[in-house]
């Protein structure tokens, strides 16, 4: 089962689709998205693995993300979404970029907030060693949600969340235990998993792509890392980086999620791309 929310009127067609980061889950970006839903309709869902989406994990033998991409598809599919835009957030706008090259029909644009992309290389490699070490040691539960909410508050990753964000987080991030307990939806094991699963080519795919893409990075522990020029990919690539944010910038600054996605969504559908109607 795949768990999602709908933000938006439901007579209206589906304008977007936004994945969430490694370790988060859709509610975290509610108060993000929901700002938009007197405009638009876009779809969040819980990516395999988090939230309250209950898919396999596997941790065995993962050496990519292409389980993400193919939820992605599946998702749009049982929706029957075509030419919509698909954002995401870190590895959930890895995940969509992926998606989007494998089915170019499914996406007309792309905005992706700081995607998780190593420098192009010669060879494989994983995340950093101690990116994957810290997913491993992060505590899986607590005595409630308020304790974990308590332990978070401006620590670490969260030091820059606002409190409603972070609030989101954790009443969607953690699952009752039979004890009265609350533990991690998304397992210590998957989140390192997640780091180090990077055999899918993600620049290939950048550069495959026809379609606008729009990449927000942050100015300071950025995950989108680019090596020398970006020329061949031509204008329809906007790279901005946005001042004083860190890998965390949907929370930092949501004010530019949502004017980044209205320009998407507003921007006119090549007429190649539009869906036929019989007359």
């Amino acid at each position: 089962m795949m768990a999602f929310l709908d933000f938006g009127p439901d007579e209206r067609p589906v304008d977007a689709v936004f994945l969430h980061a490694n370790g988060f889950n859709a509610l975290t970006y509610r108060r993000i998205l929901g700002l938009l839903a007197n405009r638009y309709r876009i779809l969040a869902f819980d990516q395999r693995g988090h939230g309250a989406t209950s898919l396999e994990t596997v941790v065995e033998g993962r050496r990519d993300w292409f389980d993400l991409r193919d939820d992605l598809l599946a998702f749009l599919e049982a929706l029957d979404l075509t030419h919509v835009v698909l954002a995401g957030h870190s590895m959930g706008a890895t995940a969509s970029l992926l998606a989007g090259d494998l089915d170019p029909t499914r996406c007309r644009s792309f905005v992706l907030f700081d995607p998780v992309m190593p420098p192009p290389r010669p060879s494989v490699a994983s995340a950093e060693p101690g990116m994957i070490q810290a997913a491993r040691r992060r505590r899986p539960d607590f005595p409630t949600r308020a304790d974990a909410l308590n332990s978070y508050r401006g620590r670490g990753a969260f030091a820059t969340w606002p409190e409603p964000i972070l609030s989101d987080y954790v009443q969607a991030g953690f699952k009752d235990l039979p004890d009265g307990r609350v533990s991690l939806a998304c397992t210590p094991a998957w989140e390192a998993s997640n780091y180090s699963a990077q055999e899918h080519e993600s620049w290939d795919a950048l550069r495959r792509t026809t379609c606008p893409v729009d990449i927000l990075r942050a100015e300071s522990a950025s995950t989108f890392h680019a090596r020398g020029s970006l020329e061949e990919l031509g204008d329809r690539v906007r790279i901005t980086t946005v001042p004083g944010t860190t890998h965390f910038l949907p929370m930092e600054r949501p004010d530019l999620v949502r004017s980044a996605l209205s320009a998407a969504i507003e921007r006119p559908v090549p007429v190649e791309t539009k869906t036929s109607v019989p007359v």
